[in-house]
């Protein structure tokens, strides 16, 4: 199977482009967004040499949906999917900061917590928790937003104190953090999922607060089933999730979490397949649709390229969407 693991276009009113840890973001015109999910995996904030075919395909059509089902809660910067790993939307000024809430203690907050920790971006904890145990009400534990390296904890306090977001427009963006994470909690629980954890971004654009970026996906939340949690929460064992933290796990397991003088494991093909079978599983559960493996864009030799074609297949939907435009 092929994956997309770099992109170089250059589309009509290309003004720059930013090439992240998973998606190569495209500035046109200085007013939309071309934003490709490409098939790169990140864990423990390094890129992964291998890419997980249909992974971008995965992100992106979960995002749009997600999207597309609160806009009643608040605007977001979406405008089409003119392509299966493509969303063209508005270009916005983003906030300096992740929106992160939790419903269940879990993941790198379990981590913490089991070292010691009792306070979590300025939100206490109480004392005698336990793995994958819910907390009495969701909570958000926000970061930095960072370039590079590693994303840095941070409370409401310190984000206003710092002048990285005003108070006004914080609170904006807390109100729809807890809004939009009980949509996706009541979209999950009608598929036997529990949405356990999830990050949200926001940007400004014409004074007003936008939800942008991707939402409710694999890469940015962890989901739990329903079935059997609390079985599993009360003898202490290990909950069945849908999330990258598999991978992380994977990682974890072969000495790998991005410290110094620790070697990246191999990734195989047929680890690269099982990972983007999960993704699959994922968007399959979440939304409830069988999952329809995009096609290239052709039947011509350009299908034998790295890529199988799915550049020229991106390319080609995405000029003829920015010409509409016009």
């Amino acid at each position: 199977m092929k994956a997309l693991t770099n992109t170089d276009f250059h589309f009509e009113g290309q003004k720059s482009v930013y090439h992240g840890k998973v998606r190569d973001v495209y500035n046109i015109n200085d007013d939309l967004i071309v934003m490709i999910a490409t098939d790169r995996i990140s864990a423990f904030d390094v890129v992964l040499p291998k890419g997980i075919p249909f992974k971008g395909q995965v992100l992106n059509l979960i995002a749009a949906k997600f999207l597309d089902t609160t806009t009643d809660i608040c605007p977001n910067w979406k405008l089409a999917t003119p392509d299966p790993m493509v969303t063209v939307g508005l270009r916005c000024e983003g906030f300096r900061v992740e929106m992160i809430i939790r419903s269940i203690l879990t993941g790198s907050a379990w981590r913490e917590y089991r070292n010691g920790c009792r306070e979590l971006c300025g939100v206490k904890l109480p004392d005698g928790m336990r793995e994958n145990e819910r907390f009495p009400e969701p909570i958000i534990t926000p970061t930095t937003k960072a370039d590079e390296g590693h994303d840095m904890n941070i409370s409401k306090e310190e984000i206003i104190a710092q002048g990285l977001v005003s108070k006004e427009d914080y609170e904006v963006m807390e109100n729809y953090t807890r809004r939009i994470f009980a949509r996706g909690q009541e979209i999950a629980a009608k598929h036997g999922l529990i949405l356990v954890d999830t990050k949200y971004e926001f940007g400004k654009r014409d004074g007003k607060v936008y939800l942008i970026d991707e939402i409710h996906t694999p890469d940015s939340s962890r989901y739990f089933y329903a079935d059997g949690y609390e079985e599993k929460f009360e003898k202490g064992e290990p909950q069945r999730q849908l999330s990258k933290e598999f991978v992380r796990q994977w990682l974890i397991e072969h000495n790998f979490m991005n410290e110094p003088g620790q070697v990246m494991p191999e990734i195989t093909d047929e680890y690269a397949e099982s990972v983007s079978e999960r993704y699959i599983e994922l968007y399959e559960r979440i939304t409830g649709e069988k999952f329809e493996r995009s096609a290239t864009c052709c039947s011509c030799r350009c299908d034998e390229s790295e890529n199988g074609g799915i550049a020229e297949r991106i390319e080609k939907n995405v000029r003829e969407y920015l010409a509409t435009r016009k």
